[in-house]
């Protein structure tokens, strides 16, 4: 569990860029390949099994899409880039379903099977977004949509 959670460390923050100094009041400088100790080596490799980690969940398009990337952590900004899109993309989308979900109404021709299918989908793209609508406030819309008021 430990090494998960380094692995998600890596993806969310970026590897950590191993350095030494020039001098012994210098700057510090990232250090060459030829440099790195067996511990160098092993936090190294964390941003590899990182990076394999994502790929090997992704397809043929979205894997064009991250090819380029050299850390996990890019590769994860780019697939969450594609799919949620930019900050405002996704204010947008989350302004957008809380309006769906508000003017929500059961159709005329409509069972309450695929009302509820409708209705779970708008609640479950907001989950997604990271917009949670409380349990007793879905019940309530629920009960005011069947009853139409």
């Amino acid at each position: 569990m430990a090494k998960d959670l380094e692995l998600w460390d890596i993806i969310c923050d970026g590897p950590h860029v191993l350095m030494k100094k020039l001098e012994k009041t210098g700057p510090m400088v990232p250090k060459d390949t030829k440099e790195y100790s067996d511990i160098d080596r092993k936090a190294v490799e964390k941003n590899y099994r990182a990076k394999k980690i994502l790929v090997y969940g992704i397809g043929p398009d979205e894997y064009n899409r991250v090819s380029a990337c050299n850390t996990a952590k890019e590769i994860w900004e780019v697939l969450q880039t594609a799919h949620e899109g930019t900050t405002q993309v996704k204010q947008s989308k989350i302004d957008m379903l809380i309006t769906e979900y508000e003017l929500f109404r059961m159709k005329d021709d409509e069972s309450i099977q695929d009302m509820h299918t409708r209705f779970t989908s708008i609640i479950n793209e907001l989950h997604s977004l990271g917009d949670i609508i409380p349990r007793n406030k879905l019940v309530r819309k629920t009960l005011s949509v069947l009853l139409g008021s």
